[in-house]
């Protein structure tokens, strides 16, 4: 299986062990992730067997998760995916930008094209998304990708540091993107070219 999308800036490709050295430096860096339940990383051996298994799963007709590398100007800088339930009707969004990279709008650029295609190519009916109330930037992000607020009364544990805390569900549906006309990233109709990014 492989897909490549491109936006304006970006080229997200499939995710794989190449990507160690890139992967790594955000994925062991404590401030990059402060919000992310998994990590840091505490050595490259753990971010080497995240990423054989990604790759791995790239490798299946059917994958359960799809893990794009975000590329900018040639080089890897992220990573963005969407995960799907068991029922393959609902996905899951998640994203880790290197904070070298941080405030130049490719978060949001990578979730647009990446909710464009869970929607237009995946078909699915559901995004959701969560993150730790403190998380500001994320939870601005959902929002600005037409999502709403689905629970607010849910918490979260970090393994590494068993810190639980107050999570946030955020939601898009492809009802919402119907009667919402053509919102960024949404087609007006299930069927429709997608608005934003080109699929490869």
């Amino acid at each position: 299986m492989f897909y490549e999308i491109k936006t304006d800036r970006l080229i997200l490709r499939p995710l794989d062990i190449s990507d160690l050295a890139t992967v790594h430096t955000y994925a062991s860096d404590e401030e990059n992730t402060t919000y992310m339940l998994w990590l840091p990383n505490d050595t490259i051996e753990e971010t080497k067997q995240f990423l054989n298994s990604v790759t791995n799963e790239w490798k299946k007709a059917v994958p359960n998760y799809y893990e794009f590398a975000i590329v900018f100007e040639g080089l890897q800088i992220g990573a963005i995916s969407v995960t799907l339930n068991d029922s393959r009707n609902i996905g899951e969004l998640g994203w880790v930008i290197n904070k070298r990279y941080w405030k130049k709008g490719i978060a949001i650029e990578a979730a647009l094209a990446i909710k464009d295609f869970a929607l237009n190519v995946l078909k699915l009916q559901k995004l959701v998304a969560h993150c730790d109330y403190r998380n500001t930037a994320s939870s601005n992000l959902m929002q600005k990708l037409g999502m709403t607020l689905e629970n607010d009364t849910g918490t979260r544990t970090y393994p590494k540091n068993n810190e639980t805390v107050q999570e946030l569900t955020y939601s898009l549906s492809i009802h919402d993107c119907f009667f919402s006309g053509r919102s960024m990233g949404c087609a007006d109709r299930p069927g429709d070219q997608p608005a934003v990014p080109e699929w490869i």
